[in-house]
């Protein structure tokens, strides 16, 4: 076999490393690139140290650039730390909703209610029920709003899917409360300018997910396996998050993060 044979057969098979290993498959085919403008039997592709692959102002949060964080799928923001789906892997809309519509939600299950006690204590401790708060991403059972409503609360509803109504986000609010919705973002930083506006002065934020921390094992871990999560957040990007929105005031209490709008 020539020495240009067996450099086209030996690309075809790092194309399809590429598109499996991403990280891996990109430094192999650019040494490959440069061995075969010189001899391209003496290529061990063992012995390369392949270089990473940068998507340069990739990160959907803070637009800064972003490394391989697993497989082509996920990347990791080299300045937020936010770790994102990339583009090719975002769920889309029909596929999203066919998900969440999978969600059997109650409002009157007392498991999901507890699931949700700790915005809903929260809610009913900073606040009375003369302020007006809003259930931003609400989903098919709106258990925060059920709850708060029981108390006597004013709340509002919001879902991209199932209440879509655009005037809603034409208020402000005295508190919001996002559970289990910022990891679906596919522009969090669109979404989180929007939360922001919508706070008035002094008001707070309530969410809930679940951060990544290195001690989780990301390949087994039960949040990256769900398709429609195409944002995951570290501590570091929380703080990123409250320092380019101006809050106050960051809390993180597990899965409950609480920021403090100026």
């Amino acid at each position: 076999m020539s020495r240009v044979a067996f450099g086209c057969l030996l690309r075809e098979y790092l194309l399809k490393v590429q598109r499996t290993f991403g990280k891996v498959g990109n430094g192999l085919i650019g040494k490959l690139q440069h061995h075969q403008k010189t001899d391209a039997l003496s290529f061990d592709p063992l012995k390369t140290n392949p270089a990473p692959v940068i998507l340069e102002n990739g990160c959907p949060l803070c637009h800064q650039a972003a490394r391989p964080f697993y497989l082509d799928v996920f990347f990791e923001c080299v300045n937020c730390a936010g770790i994102f789906r990339t583009r090719e892997y975002l769920p889309t809309s029909e596929d999203e909703k066919s998900r969440y519509e999978e969600h059997h939600n109650d409002v009157l299950d007392p498991r999901y209610r507890q699931f949700v006690s700790p915005i809903t204590s929260s809610v009913i401790r900073d606040y009375g029920p003369e302020s007006v708060g809003l259930d931003f991403g609400s989903g098919t059972g709106p258990v925060i709003s059920q709850v708060l409503l029981e108390a006597g609360y004013d709340i509002k509803q919001y879902d991209p899917f199932f209440d879509n109504k655009p005037e809603v986000l034409e208020c402000q609010y005295d508190y919001i409360a996002c559970c289990e919705v910022m990891e679906h973002f596919h522009n969090p930083k669109k979404e989180f300018h929007l939360l922001q506006s919508l706070l008035k002065p002094g008001g707070h934020l309530y969410c809930m997910t679940h951060l990544y921390t290195p001690a989780i094992n990301f390949d087994n871990w039960y949040y990256r396996r769900d398709k429609t999560h195409s944002f995951i957040y570290q501590a570091a990007t929380l703080k990123w998050i409250q320092e380019k929105w101006y809050f106050s005031t960051l809390t993180v209490d597990e899965r409950l993060i609480v920021f403090k709008k100026s």
